[in-house]
């Protein structure tokens, strides 16, 4: 685990020292003893340029076999990039974790062991930002935990293991979890959620974490993420190149989990609930079929067209579900679309909401955090092509269009959330790392910085 120093190094041998210009090229030279990386930055830098600088770096050591790196916190400040030292520190103490991160758990270890940045000396600085930076770092450390439950094998991480996921996560926290099996979801008339399930040997959870931190008469802000342990479709078996990567359809409840822990660990003020609907979406003699109509926990019925659009169906049941706590505002997040991934690229998610405003703060918050974000319409004309023949609504688009998929997903669950604020992230393009951000391949633990960002300056 990386430890972050606010000293000069003992043994100047031992470290690489950093040095950042843009008249540098990216190269190492020693020098009696003593190694050097020479940092080249552009010259107008960013803040988007700033992410990728500060993890080029780690990427760099790493790739030497540096484990202790020191520099000077003046290093990364540029006038262009326009935030103050406390958000320049957070900034500094999450993606050094964020990219000294690879998920190892299955490999075995080389006698050398894994190349990882174990100390980082930082000077020039005050005992304000030296807070910063290890708030920067606290909030990597929880998103690499949300990275490692994502990245672990579906075989690995069935809903009962992803409940005891969360139960660890919060041990010794404020946060009360109660995790209700096929019984309870039954009783409850979660019968959206249990339909989804049952094609799977493993039962189906639903995961309810509930940190009151603030006020007794503030309402709640709900997370919902969906939490598909594997998705191989259903009866509209996904074909075999769509499968890989498919252990990660739980990444929503993962982001979920750890932003509720954070949120503890941090002791904000506020009330935040997660919901975690948790299924094997799998084909079996007892799976849900095309064709059969399911009635949700709001009395609305779900006219199945598609069995591999199976997130939104278990998220019909939460978000009903959230309702009870009166809250504040309720956030889903989803790995919902591959429509999104069409629309936007593999570089922001979808976000979908009627509030202005709300809207707005998301761009804004992911701008600072990394985790971009682009809003899709939510317009009540799509609404006629989610209307069933057989149950109200359908699940995909009502003549199986092939366009549009992720804003239809949007207005079916939105159905469910009518009357509360309310947005939607579909992080099915922010799954996993893509070429050039100089970090680990798989998953990325979006949008676990957003969603601490939020619940900490929302008022």
């Amino acid at each position: 685990m990386m430890k972050i120093i606010f000293k000069k190094p003992t043994n100047n041998k031992d470290v690489l020292f950093i040095n950042v210009d843009p008249k540098n090229n990216d190269e190492v030279i020693k020098e009696n003893g003593v190694k050097t990386l020479y940092l080249k930055c552009d010259e107008e830098m960013t803040l988007r340029k700033l992410f990728l600088l500060i993890r080029k770096m780690v990427v760099i050591a790493k790739g030497i076999k540096a484990d202790k790196i020191t520099f000077s916190f003046s290093s990364f400040k540029f006038n262009s990039v326009g935030i103050s030292e406390n958000q320049l520190a957070e900034i500094i103490g999450t993606q050094l974790d964020f990219a000294n991160y690879e998920f190892n758990e299955y490999k075995t270890k080389t006698k050398e062991g894994f190349p990882e940045l174990k100390e980082v000396y930082i000077l020039g600085t005050t005992k304000e930002i030296e807070k910063n930076i290890l708030k920067g770092d606290l909030i990597a450390k929880e998103v690499n935990k949300t990275r490692s439950l994502s990245n672990t094998p579906g075989g690995d991480m069935t809903p009962q293991i992803l409940a005891k996921k969360a139960q660890e996560s919060v041990r010794g926290l404020p946060v009360k979890i109660n995790i209700l099996g096929e019984k309870e979801m039954k009783k409850a008339g979660m019968h959206a959620i249990l339909s989804v399930g049952r094609g799977s040997e493993e039962e189906s959870k639903f995961i309810i974490m509930e940190y009151w931190g603030g006020n007794k008469k503030d309402k709640p802000i709900v997370l919902v993420g969906k939490g598909v342990t594997f998705d191989t479709g259903g009866i509209n078996l996904k074909p075999s190149s769509a499968l890989l990567g498919m252990n990660m359809d739980m990444s929503g409840g993962a982001s979920v989990i750890h932003t509720v822990a954070l949120v503890a660990k941090m002791k904000i003020k506020k009330n935040v609930i997660g919901l975690i609907p948790s299924v094997e979406n799998m084909p079996s003699g007892k799976s849900y079929r095309p064709g059969d109509v399911v009635h949700s926990m709001s009395g609305k019925t779900i006219e199945i067209l598609n069995t591999d659009a199976e997130g939104r169906v278990i998220l019909a049941d939460a978000l009903t579900y959230a309702q009870k706590y009166k809250p504040e505002v309720v956030i889903d997040i989803a790995t919902l679309t591959g429509a999104a991934c069409v629309a936007l690229g593999e570089r922001a998610s979808a976000i979908f909401t009627l509030d202005d405003e709300l809207s707005k703060h998301f761009e804004r918050i992911g701008e600072m955090t990394g985790d971009y974000f682009w809003r899709l319409p939510l317009w009540e004309e799509y609404e006629n092509e989610i209307k069933g023949s057989l149950g109200d609504l359908t699940n995909i688009h009502n003549k199986d269009s092939r366009y549009g998929g992720a804003i239809y997903a949007a207005v079916f669950l939105h159905q469910f959330i009518k009357g509360t604020k309310w947005i939607h992230i579909d992080i099915a393009p922010r799954m996993t790392s893509m070429s050039g951000e100089n970090l680990a391949s798989g998953a990325l633990g979006t949008p676990v910085r957003s969603l601490f960002n939020f619940i900490e300056g929302n008022n």
